[in-house]
């Protein structure tokens, strides 16, 4: 399980930082940008992807390794 938690959380931050990096650089690759109901909000939604890969992170430190 902390291992599918760090995965999960590793896809996070790339897409995170993918978004991020697509609005303030132009750069045509992540998911962010290509769901469209998120047009207007890709922004928050990179930055809530960072947030959510951070806690998994944190979830999965906090787990016993097996």
């Amino acid at each position: 399980m902390k291992q599918v938690l760090e995965i999960l959380g590793f896809l996070a931050l790339v897409q995170g930082v993918a978004g991020l990096v697509h609005e303030f650089t132009d750069w045509n690759w992540g998911v962010v940008q290509r769901l469209g109901f998120l047009d207007g909000y890709e922004i928050y939604a990179s930055v809530a992807l960072l947030v959510l890969g951070i806690a998994l992170f944190a979830a999965a430190g906090s787990r016993k390794s097996a």
